[in-house]
């Protein structure tokens, strides 16, 4: 930890690149330089560096990862927020629109030059979703933050409700009849499972999640189970982009077991793991893995959301939010048992720090560091401790919350079940409803059906002031933005010349990098 301790002392080196905080979609510098220096320092092959390679490949992505970890964060966050070039491979995207929608759900999507240009929350461009891959009345794409925590919990999960199921088979076979046991995880319940001795198991008590017992965490209903994954999927279906050689993608999809650089373990002998696309008909593969490397640990490290400024009345909302049973599906907090990012970034309400929007964000240190005798900057590993995750309120299921909330397919089907979104950073993310279409907290309440009815209810049922309780709690979960949300990796300073453009904090990872005077 001594170099973590050593953080506010380049305070000073931090307040260098003030000035070029990366805000929603970004320019790079190389292709196209400008006198504020506002933009992505890198070029996309310096960004690439020596390739995957390994802890020993100095300038890879594997080495960077474990050597230097922020550096692979903040490299991460900037290709996030590249606007990738046609030279570069981007566009055009699943057959150019053209085809079976019925049977290729990609070719739905728009094209985008950037991760950012969809996913640009709490500001920035678009940031409702409008080129996302998705159903003809669904445009809302969720904020990303805490989106490593939630693929943490829906692994620990599956591992959870597997382990469960394989002891109800042992306990059946010992016992020669049938053994049904409750599938229970983190406090969750879904539903109870039936071992047979000749090995099979009866699924039909299942609830809220497949009869392979994986718990799939991003997609509103519920259909991918890694960042990795998800990556790869967007840069192909909404840029264009073909990560066509990703080797862990390529492994696990054909059956075989990996680690990524993340420590997501994919093993397609128990999941079906999504292949990488082909290569582009033109450019043959375009997107080089330490680009996915680089991407995944950004997203598994990515800060969660913040509390906004405490009251009376948003404290009895939660209780009101409580007693309506809405805490039955939305549940509060979750606790992962091996957490694998390397900080953890709290931000909460503090007029006094936050100089800039009354948020302030104290990071605090999760790794270790290991000197493995290579002459190398030493490994900073992750300590793999318990995290409890707050207010996250979810339950990590699938429901269905009645014809309000069901979907058309391009088929003519409906989706009528749907993973349960996370209320965290609700209050910064108008429209609300996975699908966008509810334009206010009260109506996406009061649209709620089907196993949440009797919630529902309860809330209409509520009187004025009861309701506005509960809506001010739900507002004081935020998002925020990093790049102007001051920290102690960098308090700000008001006193700056061109104050609020400069010295207005951040959460300035430079500073943590082996080398802060090299900025990404």
């Amino acid at each position: 930890m001594q170099v973590w301790g050593r953080v506010f002392g380049f305070t000073s080196v931090a307040m260098l690149f003030a000035g070029i905080a990366a805000q929603a979609q970004m320019i790079d510098n190389t292709q196209a330089p400008n006198t504020a220096k506002a933009g992505i320092n890198k070029s996309l092959l310096d960004e690439i560096g020596a390739g995957r390679g390994d802890v020993n490949t100095a300038g890879s992505s594997v080495f960077i990862i474990n050597r230097d970890p922020f550096r692979s964060i903040r490299r991460g966050r900037q290709l996030f927020q590249r606007k990738f070039t046609r030279l570069q491979g981007q566009g055009a995207n699943e057959k150019d629109g053209v085809g079976d929608i019925n049977n290729d759900l990609a070719i739905g999507a728009g094209l985008s030059d950037s991760c950012a240009l969809c996913h640009g929350r709490p500001r920035g461009s678009a940031g409702v979703g409008g080129n996302v891959v998705t159903r003809p009345d669904s445009r809302d794409a969720g904020h990303l933050f805490g989106l490593g925590l939630k693929e943490m919990l829906a692994d620990e999960i599956t591992t959870d409700l597997r382990s469960t199921r394989d002891l109800a088979v042992t306990l059946a076979q010992q016992m020669k009849r049938p053994m049904t046991l409750k599938l229970v995880s983190k406090g969750v319940k879904y539903g109870s499972i039936t071992g047979n001795p000749d090995g099979s198991v009866d699924t039909s008590k299942v609830q809220g999640v497949d009869a392979d017992l994986r718990v799939k965490p991003f997609f509103a209903e519920g259909s991918t189970i890694s960042l990795r994954e998800f990556v790869v999927g967007a840069l192909h279906n909404e840029m264009g982009l073909e990560a066509s050689a990703d080797p862990d993608l390529l492994t696990a999809s054909a059956g075989g077991r990996v680690v990524t650089p993340s420590g997501m373990v994919l093993d397609g002998s128990k999941d079906k793991i999504s292949a990488p696309p082909a290569p582009d008909a033109d450019n043959g593969n375009e997107i080089d893995p330490t680009i996915v490397d680089h991407l995944e640990f950004y997203l598994l490290n990515y800060f969660k959301p913040a509390h906004g400024q405490p009251s009376a009345i948003a404290d009895h909302g939660r209780k009101v939010f409580q007693k309506a049973g809405c805490t039955s599906c939305h549940v509060t907090d979750l606790t992962i048992n091996n957490d694998r990012r390397v900080a953890d970034v709290e931000t909460v309400y503090d007029p006094a720090k936050g100089i800039f929007n009354t948020l302030f964000a104290t990071a605090t240190p999760l790794y270790h560091e290991v000197d493995d005798g290579s002459g190398q900057p030493h490994l900073k590993l992750p300590l793999g401790n318990s995290f409890v995750v707050t207010d996250i309120l979810a339950d990590f299921k699938k429901h269905d919350l009645g014809p309000n909330f069901y979907e058309r397919n391009w088929d003519g089907t409906l989706q009528k079940q749907f993973l349960t979104r996370p209320l965290w950073g609700l209050g910064s993310t108008g429209p609300y409803g996975h699908d966008g279409r509810s334009m206010t907290l009260n109506d996406a309440i009061l649209r709620h059906g089907g196993e949440a009815q009797a919630s529902r209810d309860k809330y209409a049922g509520l009187g004025a002031s009861e309701q506005i309780a509960l809506q001010t709690f739900l507002n004081s979960l935020l998002l925020f933005p990093p790049d102007d949300t001051a920290s102690n990796l960098d308090p700000g300073d008001p006193a700056k010349t061109g104050f609020p453009q400069f010295g207005h904090g951040s959460i300035k990872l430079t500073v943590l990098f082996n080398d802060p005077t090299d900025p990404e």
